[in-house]
């Protein structure tokens, strides 16, 4: 009736998902992390990296602004921010 509604596997690399974020954007702070990953868990794109020296980055290419890893960080070291902020 539709029609394939799924792309083929592996097309999410190549598909910068992220060109239809939310008004905001995941900032971090890189004060208070922990490294929990909590952040890393709870992201649906699975767009944040990191390693245990707290240097946790969100990729912008795949980010959909959902603001979960904000959410969930224990120590708010996690901040959305405008969309339009070059930060």
């Amino acid at each position: 009736m539709f029609g394939p509604l799924i792309s083929k596997p592996g097309t999410s690399k190549r598909n910068k998902t992220g060109s239809w974020r939310t008004e905001s954007k995941p900032k971090f702070l890189h004060k208070n992390c922990i490294a929990c990953k909590m952040c890393v868990t709870v992201c649906p794109e699975a767009c944040i990296t990191g390693d245990q020296k707290n240097t946790f980055i969100c990729d912008y290419s795949y980010c959909k602004g959902c603001g979960m890893c904000a959410v969930i960080c224990p120590k708010q070291d996690i901040v959305m921010i405008p969309e339009d902020s070059k930060e």
